[in-house]
């Protein structure tokens, strides 16, 4: 796990935002902010790096390397199971979405509750949501990443593990470009740089979502 976050992790320590309140009403809500990414001119080193990073599809299976790190995933993943269980009433499926957003999240060196509450933003949990300007998945990621960084097929971007990984990605991505600034980061992601509704809407729900 360590040596794949090392690929996209940088000097930025991400931290949590608060504390949580409204869960039922930010979880019934529908995806008010969703927008879209911009394409934009990459390096070449930049376009390496970020396609090595999408390339790897393991599954997405926790590693630990001592019994209370282990400890400590199994009671978020009951925590936000329990949380999630309006959207999702199967178990199983709720256990794979959280583990794969988990691991995902992790591996790109970004907060779990953040990337929760981007994807409560973005597509209201919904697996198919398709954006008026063409974004698709849970993450609301463009068509064009998948032309840019790999095979160009976006109807992988419906693919549960694919979306994550392009969007925890990209999240990165952007992050490291506004040089750790979350505010310029996410709103980068949705299209709408510079203004603070999105990215307000995202931190005020990343607060359900922390442990």
């Amino acid at each position: 796990m360590t040596t794949r976050r090392a690929v996209l992790a940088s000097a930025f320590s991400v931290r949590p935002f608060g504390v949580g309140a409204g869960l039922g009403a930010l979880l019934h809500a529908g995806p008010s902010w969703a927008g879209a990414q911009m394409e934009e001119p990459l390096v070449d080193s930049v376009r390496t790096a970020l396609s090595s990073a999408i390339a790897n599809h393991a599954p997405p299976v926790p590693e630990f390397s001592d019994t209370e790190s282990r400890l400590r995933y199994l009671r978020w993943l009951g925590a936000m199971s329990e949380r999630l269980a309006r959207k999702y009433s199967d178990w199983n499926i709720r256990k794979e979405f959280l583990q794969t957003v988990w691991y995902e999240s992790r591996r790109a060196g970004l907060d779990e509750s953040l990337v929760l509450g981007l994807i409560q933003v973005e597509s209201n949990f919904r697996k198919f949501a398709v954006s008026s300007a063409g974004a698709r998945g849970y993450m609301q990621v463009m068509p064009f990443w998948t032309r840019v960084l790999a095979d160009g097929d976006a109807s992988k971007l419906f693919h549960m593990q694919t979306n994550l990984r392009f969007g925890c990605v990209i999240l990165r991505h952007y992050l490291n470009r506004e040089r750790g600034d979350w505010f310029m980061a996410l709103g980068r992601y949705n299209g709408s740089r510079g203004r603070a509704p999105y990215p307000q809407a995202v931190l005020k729900a990343q607060k359900i979502w922390l442990a």
